[in-house]
């Protein structure tokens, strides 16, 4: 997931390839996208200064009983989800879990096994890797895969994520991608990475966001994905919005789903290496081997 991040390649291939021509991201679109990541950082603030609970699961009468008795809970943020933009739609959306019996190093070791991305989050990720690692910024990558209708589309990401202990209990860290580029011909002999900001745009920029606080005898585990997808003509909005939409609430489901199950593994007694530390321990606003 992310830190986890995992990607939300998922919303990937949403726009059906085949049917729209190769595009390029244009300057306006990306300013629009660094607008709106403005945003979404004043809302995280609010949650870190105390002017909404630092979880969305405590937003609710009864949302953490839910999550506590297994329930994944997925909402979009801000209208359906998605919201034009020159040239563009950003789509953002909402998920939150519950890991009972796990401790915050423990699902914190799940998330930052960048290497471990290809099995945790399987079929769509279908290779990740560890670029750099440190102690609180780390960068990695993964390749996506999913096939629609009868083609196969793949792009590859590269991230950066930083991490941000709040006490002992809580965490939040943000993945941003700062690469996406489409693979042509994804499993044949001509494969080929087309240059940054090129292709059929099925993803252009994503940011990821998750928090994490332990109580309750367990972890929620909160995500929010953030997609940058080209634009849909007003023709196709009608077929293809509805498709985004369930793409992109079952994407969290999974990813959510995913990561509770790697934890529950780890719980058990698998040792997975948390971006090249063994254990990461969380001591007021550091961190400790």
């Amino acid at each position: 997931m992310n830190s986890a991040k995992v990607a939300l390649g998922l919303t990937a291939m949403l726009v059906m390839p085949g049917i729209l021509p190769a595009a390029e991201l244009k300057l306006e679109t990306l300013r629009a996208w660094d607008a709106y990541l403005a945003l979404a950082d004043a809302r995280v603030k609010a949650r870190l200064d105390g002017g909404r609970p630092f979880l969305w699961a405590d937003e609710a009468p009864g949302r953490s009983r839910q999550l506590r008795q297994g329930e994944i809970l997925v909402t979009p943020v801000g209208g359906r989800g998605s919201q034009s933009v020159p040239g563009g739609l950003i789509h953002d959306w909402m998920g939150s879990s519950f890991a009972p019996e796990a401790k915050l190093t423990g699902v914190l070791a799940v998330i930052h096994d960048y290497g471990r991305y290809k099995d945790i989050y399987t079929p769509v990720v279908a290779d990740s890797k560890t670029i750099e690692c440190g102690r609180t910024e780390q960068k990695f990558s993964m390749l996506w895969e999913r096939r629609v209708l009868f083609v196969t589309a793949a792009l590859n990401g590269v991230y950066e994520a930083r991490d941000f202990p709040v006490g002992t209990s809580r965490w939040y860290s943000v993945a941003t991608t700062t690469e996406v580029r489409e693979v042509a011909d994804y499993g044949e002999r001509g494969e080929r990475l087309l240059p940054p900001d090129h292709g059929s745009g099925y993803i252009w920029r994503l940011r990821n966001t998750v928090r994490l606080e332990e109580r309750d005898g367990g972890v929620y585990v909160e995500l929010e994905a953030l997609v940058l997808t080209r634009d849909i003509p007003a023709s196709l909005h009608w077929l293809v919005s509805p498709v985004i939409a369930r793409l992109a609430r079952n994407s969290v489901i999974d990813t959510l789903s995913q990561t509770r199950q790697a934890v529950g593994l780890e719980s058990a007694g698998a040792e997975p290496a948390a971006c090249g530390y063994p254990r990461w321990s969380v001591y007021g606003s550091g961190l400790e081997e």
